[in-house]
């Protein structure tokens, strides 16, 4: 795991690693999720595989999660304590960017909510869902600066970003270097 950059604000911190968030030791890793919370591929094909069967009986029970919200099950055998599911949008589906951003302001007040102090992002929706990755770079930078300016109260006290490729990475990193 290689942390990339960190910034402080406030603080609290802002951290950009390289490396696969399903080994992250931190309180709630987020998982890319679609509505139905069934974990096939992608991030949360991983999560399952490495956490263990108890997160897709969770998520099941659970059942549907609308687009831009999120939800919270266990980690089963993972080193974080939590996995929050933050449903992002599938491109052409309309209104993409505000569905994002509630989804990620969504995983950070379920995170406070539940008293976490550190979180860690994978690039949501970036992926199968096709969501431009300089885009959800941006979102995701921004909208967790200002969750964690606009709630000085809040008990995160770092947001991380999980990047495992170098493209998507290389978009972050940029956002980061404007903070």
């Amino acid at each position: 795991m290689e942390v990339v950059s960190e910034k402080r604000l406030d603080g609290k911190v802002l951290r950009l690693v390289k490396g696969d968030i399903t080994e992250r030791d931190v309180d709630a890793i987020v998982n890319a999720a679609n509505s139905h919370l069934k974990h096939g591929g992608g991030v949360a094909g991983a999560i399952v595989r490495r956490g263990g069967r108890v997160i897709q009986e969770e998520s099941d029970r659970i059942g549907f999660v609308p687009v831009g919200s999120a939800a919270l099950t266990t980690a089963g055998s993972l080193p974080c304590k939590a996995v929050i599911h933050a449903v992002g949008p599938r491109m052409g589906e309309g209104d993409e960017d505000d569905k994002l951003k509630n989804a990620v302001v969504s995983s950070l007040r379920l995170a406070s909510r539940n008293g976490f102090r550190s979180i860690s992002m994978p690039a949501i929706s970036s992926g199968i869902f096709g969501f431009p990755k300089d885009r959800c770079a941006e979102i995701l930078v921004n909208e967790s600066r200002r969750f964690l300016q606009d709630n000085p109260d809040t008990s995160l006290e770092t947001v991380e970003f999980c990047i495992f490729d170098d493209e998507t990475l290389g978009h972050f990193l940029r956002e980061f270097e404007k903070l």
